[in-house]
């Protein structure tokens, strides 16, 4: 199966590349933020399933370039779909938590409403809008909380901060699912080839187990990490980022393992993976 990845060097894609024997498109094949180069590429390569792993992912930034992210998060994936219902290829994309707007203490289903609190959810929410407007065979993947051992991620930040300081704090008001970019691409594999198969697709949610905190999933990198860099836990008030972030990005995962068998990922495990490779570079 000739499978094409929009990115390269993102935490997904260089997963998938790891994965599967993968066409993988870097800025220099398809510049996102010239969405009519998606179409070509699709159409030069005539593949038999599309994953779009590419982003714009800088949440701050975005405040202050919300255009530039708009058309690469939300016209590129939109460019891909309409040319893979063109040509009847299935269409995976990569979505996320930051469409909703983090109120509330339950796991958001995929149904749920949708209500962006900053400009990347923004931004993020019109590439949603854009591939379901094509009409082809697609599906939708919202994930949250992505780290890998590669690319910038939070457990690699904390790591690099534990490594001249003994003491942080982290905020403890925001609760999630961290997710490995391996489980995701796992995951991605999975529902590209039973769409190949002839599943329809649809909108679905996938995030790492159990949810937790920042400051809880912070304590738990230092612990498998073994390090002895304490954790004391904020409000996100004593936080403030240009971006506002959605203080619930717990998802609902069911559809996703009733429709693929997929399970959620236990993410502390994903921690020790990311760890042991990161000591082996």
């Amino acid at each position: 199966m000739k499978i094409l990845v929009f990115g390269s060097t993102g935490q997904v894609a260089t997963e998938l590349r790891a994965l599967a024997p993968v066409i993988a498109l870097g800025r220099a094949e398809a510049d996102l933020s010239r969405p009519e180069s998606c179409g070509v590429a699709i159409r030069d390569s005539a593949p038999d399933l599309v994953i779009n792993a590419a982003a714009y992912t800088a949440v701050d930034r975005a405040e202050e370039e919300e255009a530039l992210a708009t058309v690469i998060n939300g016209e590129a994936p939109g460019a891909m779909a309409r040319a893979c219902a063109e040509l009847g290829i299935p269409f995976c994309h990569v979505s996320t938590d930051y469409v909703f707007d983090g109120s509330g203490t339950t796991a958001r289903a995929p149904s749920d409403p949708v209500a962006p609190c900053n400009a990347y959810g923004r931004s993020k929410l019109a590439g949603e809008v854009a591939v379901r407007a094509a009409g082809g065979q697609s599906a939708i993947l919202r994930t949250s909380w992505v780290f890998s051992a590669h690319g910038n991620n939070f457990v690699k930040t904390m790591l690099r901060l534990s490594d001249t300081r003994d003491a942080l704090t982290v905020v403890e008001d925001q609760i999630g699912g961290p997710t490995p970019a391996a489980d995701i691409a796992s995951a991605l594999l999975t529902m590209g080839r039973a769409m190949v198969q002839g599943h329809a697709g649809g909108l679905y949610h996938f995030s790492g187990a159990p949810d937790v905190s920042w400051a809880e999933f912070a304590r738990e990198i230092f612990a498998r990490a073994g390090r002895a860099t304490t954790v004391a836990g904020i409000p996100t008030t004593a936080y403030p980022t240009p971006a506002a972030r959605p203080k619930n990005s717990r998802l609902d995962c069911d559809t996703l393992k009733s429709e693929f068998g997929i399970e959620r990922a236990d993410w502390r495990a994903g921690v020790s993976r990311v760890l042991k490779e990161l000591e082996q570079t």
